[in-house]
C-alpha cells in the first residue's frame, strides 16, 4: 500500500483528525488510501502543538487516510486554511501542494518500520 512518511507532530495531528491537508512541494496524481508513517524527525516548533494533547510515536506507521485531491495553494486558499486553524495551518504554504485527506483512521498499535522519501510501498501483510 502507498505510504507517506511525515515528521511529528504532523503525522499525529493527521491521525487524530486535527489536520486534513498535508503539504508537499510536489504534486501527486495518486488518489486513494495511504498509510501514515511517523518519521524519526520532529519539527523544531513541536511545542506550539502542546494544547492538542498528542502522543508522539516515531519510526512507525500510525494510521491511514485517503488522498482525495491535490490542490496548488494560492493566497486565497492559504488564508482560508489559516482561518480554519492558525496553529496547524499558520505557515505560508503558497505555491506548495495541499494533499486533501479524508477517511482518516488511527491505528491502535503502531507498525515499526523504516520510512522513505516520497510515496513508497509497504505490504501490510509482512
Amino acid at each position: 500500500m502507498k505510504t507517506l512518511t511525515i515528521k511529528q507532530p504532523y503525522a499525529s495531528l493527521i491521525v487524530n483528525n486535527h489536520k486534513k491537508y498535508e503539504f508537499r512541494s510536489w504534486k501527486t496524481n495518486y488518489r486513494g488510501k495511504i498509510l501514515i508513517h511517523a518519521g524519526l524527525s520532529k519539527d523544531k516548533n513541536i511545542n506550539k502543538f502542546d494544547n492538542y494533547n498528542l502522543d508522539y510515536i516515531y519510526g512507525a506507521i500510525i494510521g491511514e487516510a485517503e488522498i482525495i485531491d491535490c490542490i496548488l495553494v494560492d493566497e486565497v486558499f492559504n488564508n482560508k486554511l489559516c482561518k480554519e486553524d492558525k496553529i496547524i495551518y499558520g505557515s505560508d504554504h503558497i505555491d506548495e501542494y495541499a494533499w486533501k485527506l479524508e477517511n482518516i483512521k488511527k491505528y491502535d498499535k503502531p507498525i515499526y518500520v523504516k520510512g522513505k522519501l516520497g510515496l513508497w510501498n509497504y505490504d501490510l501483510h509482512e
